[in-house]
């Protein structure tokens, strides 16, 4: 990752300060609506951050969207093909990378009608969740969060990782799911998100954050 220089901060003054970013942020493909990643493995709770950011947009009066891939999970039988802890399937093969272009980019591109599903399979029933579209106003920012976000070339205006030390994801990640740490590992490796992201937060210390901003 190299030397970056960090400074403490709160979860909710972070909020605040990536919301005041988000009011001026303006696509550079034209798109009316900014497009966030808050990439993370689960451990890091990218998904608390992004409402964090929403809640703060919405008290200065601007609407937003989160979506979390987790949504966008593949039915268990894809999924799980080759096993429960296969570690590829998991980096590959577990998020429907398709359906998030189609339901979720498509409509937020530059002339799209910026009617955005906010997810579309409920991993826990092994269903489809049958929710509605949203209309996203212009302006309003998709909040998306999950794991392997910078992986894909996903149009983000703006990309935050939080980011955890091999040992912090090893204690904050539940044993059941340990299998799942050499995916972040490669992740690291192959895609460097710490260096890749615009907004670097650490938080081996869940209650005492800190960024590069």
């Amino acid at each position: 990752m190299g030397h970056v220089r960090l400074q403490a901060i709160t979860w909710e003054r972070l909020g605040d300060l990536l919301a005041e970013r988000l009011l001026d942020l303006e696509p550079d493909d034209g798109s009316p609506w900014p497009r966030i990643a808050f990439d993370g493995a689960p451990a890091a709770r990218p998904g608390e951050l992004a409402h964090h950011v929403s809640e703060a947009l919405r008290i200065r009066g601007r609407s937003s969207l989160v979506v979390g891939t987790e949504g966008f999970l593949r039915p268990s039988s894809v999924r799980l093909e080759y096993g429960r802890e296969d570690v590829d399937s998991y980096y590959d093969g577990w998020f429907d990378t398709g359906a998030l272009w189609r339901e979720v980019f498509g409509p937020l591109e530059p002339g799209g009608d910026g009617r955005v599903l906010p997810d579309l399979w409920d991993p826990v029933t092994d269903r489809a969740t049958r929710t509605p579209y949203v209309q996203l106003p212009p302006r309003s920012p998709l909040l998306l969060h999950g794991p392997f976000l910078l992986r894909h070339w996903f149009p983000f205006d703006l990309s935050v990782h939080v980011l955890l030390s091999p040992g912090a994801l090893r204690r904050r990640t539940p044993e059941a799911e340990h299998w799942t740490l050499p995916a972040f590992a490669r992740y690291e490796t192959e895609t460097d998100p710490a260096a890749a992201a615009d907004v670097l937060v650490r938080a081996d210390d869940p209650r005492h954050p800190a960024w590069n901003g």
